[in-house]
């Protein structure tokens, strides 16, 4: 079973900025599909952003673009998502997801693995 550890949500000004990190016990972390995901209250989780194996092209949802980045340290595990200029509306609690090897899915459905959720809260 492997587990997803999140850390780094807080409480933050707009336009402020906050660092994400999701450790994973896989030791075949390299192998894997990582990505960001989000859920505000009342509504769906959602994809921010996806980070896939060998050569780390990424994907963005379009209300985060040019704001947030995603990235990995394959040699210690970790998942890490950047927010710049964080608004309001980027409030939600933040699920680091992992899935073996590549994938090309976009959906709660295409990843196996889940942490447990950091908190972001934005004041305007």
């Amino acid at each position: 079973q492997v587990q997803l550890v999140e850390s780094g949500g807080g409480l933050v000004q707009a336009g402020g900025s906050l660092r994400l990190s999701c450790v994973c016990s896989a030791r075949s972390f390299r192998d894997y599909t990582m990505a960001w995901f989000r859920q505000a209250p009342g509504k769906e989780r959602e994809l921010v952003a996806i980070i896939r194996p060998v050569h780390g092209n990424t994907y963005y949802a379009d209300d985060v673009k040019d704001r947030f980045t995603i990235s990995r340290d394959n040699d210690k595990y970790t998942l890490y998502l950047q927010m710049n200029n964080l608004q309001p509306d980027d409030t939600a609690v933040y699920y680091c997801a992992g899935k073996y090897g590549y994938s090309s899915g976009r959906e709660t459905t295409d990843f196996s693995s889940w942490g447990q959720g950091t908190q972001v809260t934005v004041s305007s």
